[in-house]
């Protein structure tokens, strides 16, 4: 049930913490086909590297991470924002690697992630957001739902898992 379902930001000295949790929704995500930067086979050694850099980022205040997590502490999804950009861009933010374990898809997860990430923008200043994802993926209809406005696609900008091209369209939100 959702009510059981808990999102938080994830502090800089507890994120070492989560790095074999969030290495198993990376791992179940691209296995089941999502394309965010990772090609099949995924090793878990790759993905708990991708994790440990993530924590130096949030060490680093560069990013920020969010987690859902169930009653028992188990995390079923993350979306992250990387708050680091450049001078002349210090109102924007990137929202990345937004991810649901299989096994909790269709519970309204993703969409509190979002929803959580938008708030943590307002209290970290951001006004504009940007992100990507597969053209013609379930996120598209998330992000749509959520309020993000398509900005355009690109063709063959990225490879899905399996290695076949696919295109990516990029939306942006204003808060």
């Amino acid at each position: 049930m959702l009510e059981d379902v808990r999102v938080r930001r994830v502090r800089a000295s507890e994120v070492v913490g989560y790095v074999d949790a969030l290495s198993d929704v990376l791992i179940d995500c691209v296995e089941g086909g999502a394309s965010v930067s990772f090609m099949l086979p995924l090793p878990r050694e790759k993905a708990v590297a991708f994790w440990r850099s993530v924590a130096e980022g949030v060490a680093r205040n560069e990013r920020v991470l969010l987690i859902a997590e169930d009653h028992a502490g188990e995390v079923l999804g993350t979306v992250q924002m990387i708050v680091s950009q450049p001078d002349n861009q210090p109102h924007r933010a990137d929202i990345a690697k937004m991810l649901v374990h299989r096994k909790a898809r269709r519970r309204g997860i993703a969409r509190r992630l979002m929803d959580a990430i938008d708030d943590v923008a307002r209290e970290e200043g951001k006004t504009v957001l940007v992100l990507d994802t597969v053209t013609g993926g379930d996120a598209e209809r998330l992000y749509q739902r959520a309020g993000w406005l398509r900005a355009g696609t690109v063709p063959k900008y990225a490879l899905m898992p399996d290695g076949g091209f696919c295109a990516t369209t990029f939306y942006y939100k204003h808060l």
